[in-house]
């Protein structure tokens, strides 16, 4: 049977690293990397089972690659602390935990499910969203960015059907922070890539963006959470191409 350990990079998730961790039990192990919480979510995770260390933040990709390399197994599962495996997904995983292995996949990717103001969302662009979060370290590695890291794959990805639960935003003013936090960052990468300011981006981007998610891509079907999360998406862009400029 394959082996599968579990990361997960923290920060002040006290209030929800004892659940995320609790469905993780189909993994070998769990590997906690946290970059100095000042509340008890490390000694939450200890107590829940996961192994844990402390490091200063380095960047998201490198905070992950490390705790990658932490790890007792090649096959990782990285998951934020505000994620959770459904019971469906869990099953799947560990079908394929004691399957046929042929060596050629390299990563497996899976649909993920948010839920927003109290609603799961299942259109708006937001779903399914898939994201390749289970892979063979030997073989992927998260590739270096500011924001929105994604995993670099030498073979085959393959995909499982069911559900990585999402559970982003605690409040909208979370919300709004991380749009303010996440924007500086994707500014500051576009500039370093050479990305001018174009004021057509910044006029014509939102509102583009925001009739894309609500009309186009059915945002109206997820009723007053499409409608804010169309908004959020255009805030986003705005905030982004001005920031570029400064």
């Amino acid at each position: 049977m394959i082996q599968v350990s579990a990361i997960i990079i923290t920060l002040n998730e006290e209030d929800r690293i004892g659940e995320t961790i609790a469905s993780l039990r189909f993994c070998d192990e769990v590997v906690v990397v946290d970059s100095g919480s000042t509340d008890t979510t490390c000694e939450l995770a200890t107590a829940c089972g996961a192994r844990v260390m402390v490091r200063d933040w380095t960047g998201y990709s490198d905070q992950k690659n490390y705790a990658a390399g932490m790890a007792s197994h090649d096959w990782i599962l990285s998951i934020d602390a505000d994620e959770r495996p459904s019971i469906e997904l869990a099953n799947e995983i560990v079908a394929w935990k004691s399957g046929d292995q042929t060596g050629e996949v390299a990563a497996w990717s899976m649909p993920r499910k948010v839920q927003y103001l109290g609603r799961w969302i299942s259109h708006s662009g937001w779903y399914p969203d898939r994201k390749p979060r289970l892979y063979d370290r030997r073989r992927a590695r998260w590739a270096p960015a500011l924001v929105h890291e994604g995993l670099q794959i030498d073979g085959a990805l393959a995909r499982f059907d069911s559900d990585l639960l999402h559970f982003p935003y605690r409040s909208l003013a979370e919300h709004y922070a991380t749009i303010d936090r996440y924007t500086r960052l994707a500014a500051t990468e576009l500039r370093e890539r050479g990305r001018r300011f174009n004021p057509l981006r910044l006029i014509l981007g939102p509102p583009l963006y925001f009739m894309k998610s609500f009309l186009i891509r059915g945002g109206c079907l997820d009723g007053f959470p499409g409608l804010r999360i169309a908004y959020m998406g255009a805030r986003y862009i705005f905030l982004r191409e001005f920031r570029i400029l400064r």
